[in-house]
């Protein structure tokens, strides 16, 4: 069995003029969307990959000279940091549009257990970072062959 509903204009009017609101606030109030000039913390696509001897970590750094990043390990936590500089050839003109990124940056991604660090090498090519950690023995797969009872 249905039940009928009495109609109330005025809560239609309500909805409409939210919605005009919102359109007036969306067109005049608020400013353009536009892409933030500095880099921000942690904007750094990173892919971390496991293999069975080791964990392989990559970075890109577009526009970075290896020499402008610094790699650091602390326990289980790898930290990537970084400066993208300005060119200051530029003084005198006026950007008509401009979205390459620059300032510091700095991003900290969690390690599995069991790496050694210590033996942990970095290589830098075509703007992407790559870092190898061998894992300990101790975490390594072992095959463990079954005997046949005979």
């Amino acid at each position: 069995m249905s039940s009928l509903m009495r109609w109330d204009p005025a809560s239609e009017m309500i909805s409409l003029r939210d919605m005009m609101d919102r359109l007036f606030e969306d067109s005049f109030v608020r400013p353009p969307f536009r892409m933030p000039i500095a880099m921000p913390t942690g904007y750094m696509p990173v892919d971390m990959v496991e293999t069975k001897d080791e964990v392989v970590v990559k970075a890109t750094l577009p526009g970075v000279k290896p020499e402008d990043v610094d790699l650091t390990i602390s326990g289980n936590m790898l930290t990537v940091r970084g400066e993208i500089k300005e060119e200051m050839e530029n003084k005198g003109e006026n950007y008509i549009h401009r979205e390459r990124h620059y300032g510091q940056f700095s991003r900290a991604i969690e390690l599995p257990g069991g790496l050694q660090t210590d033996k942990a090498d970095a290589s830098f090519e075509n703007g992407v970072l790559t870092l190898r950690i061998p894992k300990s023995d101790q975490v390594k797969p072992k095959s463990i062959k079954i005997k046949a009872k005979s």
